[in-house]
């Protein structure tokens, strides 16, 4: 970019190249949307099912991260293209509303928009192609109400839970234990959740992690884990049948709201306000024994006077306990949340039956370990795993299995995975494609063949020939009219997911063909790229 004046010594821009700058418009503009979604989707397609790989990625600042779960990778892959931008959007969603399926969702519909753009070459006109698809996905929806089953389970009876998490979990990191971490996540959400309501708030589970130790240290706590320690070295380390105090205030004495300044000239006045302090802080100690609490668990901290006195007074306290974890043991113990000493009473403390502090290792790493509460509302996951990168992933992957839990607690449906319900959908709509006339039967065909990407992907991650998995099965299932045969991914010897115990949920597979058509539906429309104007 110049500047130049004409004779009149008025200023004017001149903009180089600006005959080689081009819109994209019309088919073009699809066509390039289609391509940057295309190779997103093949980024995570390696990714899909039990024998899928993992992606390593590095931050910006040197952090490596090594997962296989598909919201993790698209949001750390920092995307540029804004189309791309819509597939991370897309896998965001389905993580945040079903949690697991993330990689599934994209992988399909990557391969819904590579059969539309075979569709645009024929001349097809793009909405035509998403009123298509959208018809289609109606049809795969009412398939999957179709070849459904329903799982009864209980407090008693959750090896149906059980199963279904484990499907989740086997094409994670923690897949050779997925027996144990799945019991471990429905147990979890089975002790938070309001089977009445038919409902479970994540938030009561929390999961707590610490490097070092083996995978299969990885246990359930029915109550809190905090990462912290007793306040001073010397209070006991274990404590039993103990009354909680929760406090928010802060062990000292009141300072002014506004500046203000002590002058002390003569010993007596420090000795006086030495005093005063001593008084308060013993006040505050008294308050808290008269009240009958055997533990102060303080979201401030304290300084060494008060420590000391605490200590001498037998008083264990803990401090600098985050919010979350305040609201969390108070629900737990039943204790109220109390922010002035004044207001300290019998009745507002909460019960523990045991608290200890766990050290770990050769480090000086402690952590404290509160069970036995009344209110067995709040539970944490106690993660170990071998460095940092195998605690995150595992901590992701049992993440994914509480949610498949939680959505089987809210509608136990289920369909049986290996691609099965795939093919079953694919096969469905290829049939009601041949009743419709008009364009949209190719837009059918296609969105049936796309759905067959699945268990291609599938096949091809686990080292089989896809494509002739993939028309086996499919054979099979039209002569057999049997919806539960999918690609034997951990070649067992049978295609029979019930056998497998290959589960997934009817609500997350639901979700994945509406989130993956509307996404679809929203590129193909784009017939214009504007972009501002970077000119140099």
């Amino acid at each position: 970019m110049s500047l130049a004046f004409d004779e009149y010594g008025r200023p004017f821009i001149i903009l180089r190249e600006q005959e080689r700058r081009s819109r994209v418009k019309g088919i073009e503009a699809v066509k390039a949307s289609i391509m940057a979604a295309k190779s997103v989707a093949r980024t995570l397609r390696s990714s899909l099912g039990p024998k899928g790989m993992d992606k390593m990625l590095q931050s910006p600042d040197g952090d490596v991260t090594i997962t296989n779960d598909g919201a993790t990778i698209l949001e750390m892959m920092e995307v540029e293209n804004q189309i791309g931008k819509l597939m991370v959007e897309l896998s965001k969603s389905q993580d945040h509303e079903i949690g697991d399926g993330t990689t599934g969702v994209v992988v399909l519909a990557g391969a819904l928009l590579e059969h539309a753009e075979s569709l645009l070459d024929m001349g097809m006109h793009p909405l035509r192609i998403a009123e298509g698809y959208e018809m289609a996905c109606k049809v795969a929806t009412e398939n999957l109400d179709n070849i459904k089953t329903r799982f009864d389970f209980s407090r008693d009876n959750i090896e149906p839970l059980v199963k279904t998490c484990m499907t989740t979990l086997s094409s994670k990191v923690v897949g050779r234990l997925k027996r144990p971490m799945a019991e471990i996540c429905v147990k979890a959400v089975l002790a938070v959740a309001d089977l009445e309501r038919r409902d479970v708030n994540l938030d009561l589970i929390k999961v707590e992690g610490k490097v070092g130790g083996k995978m299969e240290d990885t246990r359930l706590v029915e109550g809190i884990v905090i990462d912290k320690e007793f306040s001073h070295p010397q209070m006991p380390k274990e404590l039993q049948d103990v009354k909680v105090a929760i406090l928010t205030c802060p062990f000292e004495p009141p300072k002014p709201k506004t500046k203000h300044k002590v002058d002390i000239d003569t010993v007596e006045k420090f000795e006086a306000l030495r005093e005063a302090e001593r008084a308060y802080f013993t006040d505050m100690v008294q308050r808290c024994k008269d009240s009958g609490a055997q533990l102060v668990i303080c979201q401030w901290g304290f300084d060494d006077e008060a420590n000391h006195l605490l200590m001498h007074q037998n008083l264990p306290a803990v401090r600098w306990v985050g919010g979350v974890e305040i609201e969390l043991l108070a629900m737990a113990t039943g204790a109220r949340i109390v922010p002035r000493f004044q207001e300290l009473t019998t009745d507002k403390l909460g019960f523990a039956g045991s608290v200890k502090e766990v050290g770990f290792g050769t480090t000086k790493d402690k952590m404290l370990v509160i069970e036995g509460c009344p209110n067995l509302k709040a539970v944490t996951i106690f993660v170990r795993g071998g460095n940092r990168m195998v605690l995150d992933e595992i901590k992701r992957s049992l993440h994914d299995a509480i949610c498949v839990a939680r959505n089987l607690v809210r509608d136990n449906a289920i369909v049986y995975g290996g691609g099965a319900a795939e093919i079953s959908c694919a096969l469905a709509v290829e049939e009601a494609a041949d009743k419709v006339t008009g364009v949209e039967h190719y837009a059918m065909r296609a969105f049936s063949d796309a759905l067959q990407a699945v268990p291609l992907a599938l096949a091809e991650n686990s080292g089989l020939p896809p494509i002739e998995s993939l028309t086996a099965v499919k054979k099979r299932q039209l002569q057999e009219s049997n919806p539960y045969l999918g690609i034997d991914c951990n070649d067992t010897g049978t295609n029979d997911m019930r056998e497998q115990n290959v589960f997934e949920t009817v609500i997350g597979k639901k979700q994945q063909l509406f989130l993956a058509t509307q996404v679809c539906k929203m590129i193909l429309k784009i017939d214009d790229v504007i972009k501002p104007s970077d000119f140099e």
